[in-house]
């Protein structure tokens, strides 16, 4: 990459950084309904209903990572923005370095995210095995697991190479989430996920 090259890369950077810093405020002036979840994906906003079911894994998935890392380490729906055309993401959960601090604005780093779990919901299903696999697989996160209660099974990305995982696994309810060979060292139990 050239200096000229790299300097319009980060001008632009900048622009979707402006951008979507402009997108939240104005979001979080809209009425946007209780139990609601807003974010941003390739310029688009979403707006997500929470669901028990939902609710209930994860919670269940943040408590596991929780009780290995501590709860200062474990956020859910924390606006980070990730690699990409305007991807302000809220994941389900999302598991920072011990060493994370957040930049000049306020907002945590893609940098810095090790881990991060989407539960999949009808609406925006199509978001979380595309797009957000892509930015996610961009950013380097080590570890991304998507919780499928429609389908009753997990798929677990590990090994990000490019814009995509080199390795994907797929989990049925009621098996253990095996991710004790990943920087996240432990086992997931999903015997007590909800199917939708």
């Amino acid at each position: 990459m050239t200096v000229l090259e790299d300097r319009i890369a980060m001008a632009d950077a900048d622009a979707n950084t402006q951008r979507l810093d402009d997108w939240f405020e104005r979001l979080e002036r809209m009425p946007v309904p209780e139990g609601f979840r807003v974010e941003i994906v390739g310029g688009n906003v979403h707006m997500t209903p929470q669901r028990d079911t939902h609710w209930q894994i994860i919670f269940r998935v943040a408590g596991a990572v929780a009780e290995k890392y501590g709860m200062d380490r474990v956020f859910s729906d924390v606006r980070i923005d990730f690699p990409g055309h305007e991807n302000g993401f809220c994941p389900d959960v999302a598991l920072l370095k011990a060493s994370a601090e957040k930049d000049e604005k306020g907002h945590w780093r893609h940098e810095d995210v090790e881990f991060v779990a989407e539960v999949i919901s009808q609406g925006t299903a199509a978001n979380d095995y595309g797009p957000k696999k892509t930015a996610y697989a961009l950013a380097e996160v080590p570890v991304y697991l998507i919780v499928d209660p429609y389908r009753g099974w997990c798929r677990v990305y590990t090994h990000p190479k490019g814009d995509d995982y080199a390795i994907d696994t797929k989990v049925d309810f009621g098996s253990d989430v095996d991710l004790t060979d990943t920087l996240l060292d432990l086992t997931l139990k999903t015997d007590k996920f909800p199917r939708d």
